[in-house]
């Protein structure tokens, strides 16, 4: 099945429109991937939904695997060289019959190469489909991390020398330099393979710990002896284009690696200490940092006020929430849903982070005098028709991202304030004329990020009373057919750990989200004089679902923890 066949199947079936066809077509071309590598990577459509779809187009049989069920036995049938060229991983073996998965199971070459394997080993072959989610996990297991940074870590003789200095010597090797660069390649491979957002590679006093921060939390993965912490820490700043010699003050740095077929950017901070200069690498992983506007979880009413404020020609979308909430995430989903042939999208970043084709994106630098005011006003001068600011950090730039609004651009950006409605206040608070923001501002959403509850361990179990009322509280004023699915008394869902979760209880984050319309009626307050709690009272009459309302409703379906909601979010 070629590519074109499989988007034409996707569009006859509604899962993706033409405009994301056209799109996946032009990405293609640019990056060099297939349509249905950018599908996957991109989570445009959901991946069983695509396997599902070839199954029955192929006439192949589906079958979901489970990567923790392949042993090193198993994969060492079908080397790691032919798995990743192939996109084929053994599944099973059992009396003689080799049991393979297969992203493209027509692929006469991968199935040439798949027979010969089992002709030699005399095996019989069998053959499934798997999704791409399934075969990038399956890869991930042919690259152990600790065991690899372990016999790296033995092949060096490492001695104390006076005054902390080191003596690294290499047994049985031309270059002292190896073991160290395999180190730091194997962190980076790991923390990509475990969706780490951050790496902290620290000096302590007797060791060199290394954390990854997954799905919110730090976890330490390697514990190295001190002495490696100066050439670990070179080999950091070499491949980032960093000043070696300089370790009295922080620097700041990125570089791109290949790794499992995708391009991945690292930006990498250093930070001085006494014990040595701590290092946090941002991994900025377009598989999981970047997400269509389709794969946001938003609830339906908040998506079809999103989608009503993005459709207008001009104005300002603005997203607010903390640091670390998922405001990027969602500003390049909507970007990427605004990305089409017929308009000019310029973005100012502080830094840019992933690398979207079709958007002119540009890195502010403070330090030479090129911020995000004095960047938007070169922006107007390129022609654009939206505009994306990393943040509105100050009165001159919010000003400046006002005035580009009203007069006829798209401006998206970002801000930190509590709520939604706490962003008039604050645009205000930065010198904005009130009677500016009515005719400028289309939408606000404000968003915080939880973990989602994993589905293999996870239990309903009934909400305590104090709990009950707070359920209660929350679902008064939402639509009633989103109410009708929820009676008293309430069941909330618990995830206790299990090898799914590695024993964790979640897997992955999510967002929750309020977005409010700028309408006559907000016009209004804010021509009396707005606050906050006037602003809040009028978006819920208007039908905004709050971020305790939106938590609450992905709570009582089982898909997070109505603790964290309540602790993320406040009853107002």
């Amino acid at each position: 099945m070629t590519s074109d066949e499989l988007l034409q199947q996707l569009q006859a079936r509604g899962m993706i429109t033409d405009a994301i066809a056209t799109r996946l077509k032009r990405d293609a071309i640019v990056s060099g991937e297939s349509p249905e590598d950018i599908i996957g990577r991109e989570r445009i459509v959901p991946d069983e939904q695509v396997a599902a779809l070839k199954s029955e187009l192929l006439k192949v049989p589906y079958k979901k695997i489970d990567p923790e069920a392949l042993t090193e036995q198993l994969m060492g049938i079908v080397p790691e060289e032919t798995a990743r060229t192939y996109h084929a991983v053994p599944i099973s073996m059992q009396d003689g019959l080799l049991i393979v998965g297969m992203l493209h199971p027509d692929d006469t070459k991968a199935q040439d190469a798949l027979k010969f394997i089992a002709r030699q080993n005399h095996f019989n072959l069998g053959v499934y489909l798997i999704s791409y989610e399934d075969l990038q996990a399956a890869l991930r297991k042919y690259s152990p991390y600790r065991a690899e940074v372990a016999a790296a870590v033995r092949s060096l003789n490492v001695k104390e020398g006076s005054g902390g200095q080191q003596v690294i010597e290499l047994e049985g090797g031309d270059s002292a330099d190896a073991p160290i660069i395999k180190i730091v390649a194997d962190t980076f491979k790991e923390a990509v393979m475990n969706k780490a957002s951050d790496v902290h590679i620290e000096p302590q006093q007797k060791t060199l710990r290394i954390r990854f921060r997954i799905q919110g939390d730090l976890q330490e993965v390697a514990s190295l002896p001190q002495e490696l912490a100066q050439p670990i820490t070179s080999r950091v700043k070499v491949i980032s284009n960093l000043k070696i010699d300089e370790t009295r003050i922080p620097q700041d740095g990125r570089f791109r690696a290949k790794l499992f077929d995708r391009d991945i950017d690292f930006r990498v901070a250093t930070f001085p200490t006494p014990l040595g200069e701590k290092i946090v690498i941002r991994v900025l992983d377009p598989t999981s940092g970047l997400k269509s506007f389709e794969n946001l979880d938003l609830l339906d009413p908040t998506r079809a006020t999103i989608k009503k404020g993005l459709a207008k020609p001009y104005g300002m979308v603005l997203i607010t929430g903390p640091t670390g909430s998922g405001k990027t995430t969602t500003l390049y989903a909507f970007l990427q849903s605004l990305n089409t042939e017929d308009v000019n999208i310029v973005s100012l970043e502080d830094p840019v982070e992933y690398f979207v084709a079709g958007i002119n994106q540009s890195q502010v630098r403070p330090e030479i005098g090129y911020d995000f005011a004095s960047g938007l006003r070169q922006i107007l001068r390129q022609d654009p028709d939206i505009i994306m600011v990393g943040e509105i950090r100050d009165g001159e730039t919010a000003g400046l991202a006002v005035q580009a609004a009203l007069t006829g651009h798209v401006v998206l950006s970002t801000l930190h304030t509590n709520n939604a409605a706490g962003v008039i206040p604050r645009l205000i608070d930065l010198k904005v004329e009130p009677f500016l923001l009515p005719v400028s501002l289309n939408l606000i959403i404000a968003q915080r990020l939880v973990g989602v509850l994993c589905p293999d361990c996870k239990k309903p179990e009934e909400a305590p009373a104090e709990m009950q009322a707070v359920i209660k509280a929350a679902l008064e004023g939402l639509p009633a057919e989103v109410v009708s699915q929820y009676t008293a008394p309430y069941k909330i869902y618990h995830a206790k750990g299990c090898a799914t979760c590695k024993g964790r209880g979640i897997v992955d984050r999510t967002g929750i989200y309020e977005a409010l319309l700028v309408t006559p009626q907000i016009e209004t307050i804010i021509n009396e004089g707005a606050t906050t709690q006037k602003i809040t009272a009028q978006a819920r009459k208007q039908g905004m679902i709050t971020l305790r309302q939106d938590g609450t409703v992905k709570a009582l379906r089982g898909r997070v923890s109505m603790e964290e909601i309540i602790r993320e979010t406040d009853d107002s």
